[in-house]
Parts: structure tokens; C-alpha cells; sequence
């Protein structure tokens, strides 16, 4: 068996026993014990009682974190003439049409969010076996096939951050880093959550928040007291 690092083994050791906890007692569990030599993201993950193979069981939404992600997030938008000069202008990373749908089937996939305007989704819609996979694909329910396109790359830019079931029913998603204050954690923690609530689809039957874990990028994860999280 490998032998443990001094970093891993204090971590574990700080874990040990801990488990659902209220936010503000794991979100200083896990800034504390995240001693990476960069700043780590600090995840959430999210166990639900949904089968997203099921249309009525589907969750999906997105929120904008009070505080931010900490990350910088790279935007690319579909659009033509003067949409394209919006977007250009809100600060997208990279912006175009035909020449940005090449591209990306070629293998080139250099952002973080995509954003398209509604005359471009003929286009787009050729990348979603490409785009699919890796949620990338716009979609009007979460904002990113949209007229509006200055708000939606500022919006991104801002700390926006988007989810969506996985099969087996989990969420997870960065909420922050571990340079922030405990304080701003537990602020975004919280917004995350309670738009997953309120994200409650209407097939779901029985228990729909089972569980809830926080940690950080290289750590160990620690369980969350779900009324915890929900109530502010």
C-alpha cells in the first residue's frame, strides 16, 4: 500500500468521524484542510431521489453565486453582425459563425460556456454530439440560446454557474474557492442549493435532496445536514 503524505494524512485525520454537518462547520472543515499549493475549487455535490432517464424527472437550471466561482470562465458565441459586435463587446472570448462551427469539429474547444443567438441554432445544432457530452450545448432554458447576448457572456462571466442531473441523480458543481471567506462559501453554497430545490421537477417521488457533500479539489468530502444547506 502507498504510504500516505503528511497533507493527506493530517486531512483524513481532520475528517475523521465528521459528517453532517451544518454548512458554516463544513465549508471551514474543508477551506481549512485545503492546503494544495494553488487555489482549489471547493465542489458540492448533490445525491437526488430523481431517474433523469425520465423526461418528468429531469433537473436542470442555473444560478448566479452571489460571490462568484473564483474561476475565469471563457465564452464563445454564436452569432452574425451586430449581435456578434455585442458580444464582442460584453467581453467574449471568442465569437463567430460557420468559421467558429469548424472549429470545433476540427477539435478545438477552448471555452467554458457556449452562448448562441436563435438564427444560429441550425448551426450549432450540428455540434451537439460534440457539445452534448460535454454540457456545453446552448439551451434556452438555462439562458444560452438568447437575443440578449451582452447579458448572457456578463452573466457567465459574472458567476453563473449552470447544472444538470447525471444519470445515476447527481449534481455537482464549483461553488468557490479556497481563498475565499468562510462567510461567502457558505452564501454561494446556499444559493447553489436552493436553486436546486426550487429546480424540483414534478415526477420526483419521495425524498428529493438525500444528500448533500462538500469538498475541496485535492481533499476529502464531508456530508452536510440537507436543512442546513436549504435554510438561510
Amino acid at each position: 500500500m502507498a504510504k500516505l503524505g503528511k497533507r493527506t494524512k493530517a486531512a483524513r485525520e481532520a475528517f475523521a468521524g465528521k459528517s453532517n454537518l451544518s454548512v458554516e462547520d463544513a465549508v471551514a472543515l474543508v477551506k481549512g484542510n485545503a492546503k494544495a499549493k494553488f487555489d482549489e475549487t471547493i465542489e458540492i455535490s448533490m445525491n437526488l431521489g430523481v431517474d433523469p432517464r425520465h423526461a418528468d424527472q429531469m433537473v436542470r437550471g442555473v444560478v448566479g453565486l452571489p460571490n462568484g466561482t473564483g474561476k475565469d470562465v471563457r465564452v464563445a458565441v454564436f452569432a452574425r453582425g451586430p449581435k456578434a459586435e455585442e458580444a464582442q463587446a460584453a467581453g467574449a472570448d471568442i465569437v463567430g459563425a460557420e468559421d467558429l462551427m469548424e472549429t470545433i469539429q476540427g477539435g478545438t474547444i477552448d471555452f467554458d460556456r457556449c452562448i448562441a443567438t436563435p438564427d444560429m441554432m441550425p448551426i450549432v445544432g450540428r455540434l451537439g454530439k460534440v457539445l452534448g457530452p460535454r454540457n456545453l450545448m446552448p439551451n434556452p432554458k438555462v439562458g444560452t440560446v438568447t437575443m440578449d447576448v451582452a447579458d448572457a457572456v456578463k452573466n457567465a462571466k459574472g458567476g453563473e454557474v449552470q447544472f444538470k442531473v447525471e444519470k445515476a441523480g447527481v449534481i455537482h458543481a464549483g461553488v468557490g474557492k479556497a481563498s475565499f471567506d468562510e462567510a461567502k462559501l457558505v452564501e454561494n453554497v446556499r444559493a447553489f442549493v436552493g436553486a436546486v430545490a426550487k429546480a424540483k421537477p414534478a415526477g420526483s417521488k419521495g425524498t428529493y435532496m438525500k444528500k448533500v457533500s462538500i469538498s475541496s479539489t485535492m481533499g476529502p468530502g464531508v456530508s452536510v445536514d440537507v436543512d442546513s444547506a436549504v435554510t438561510e
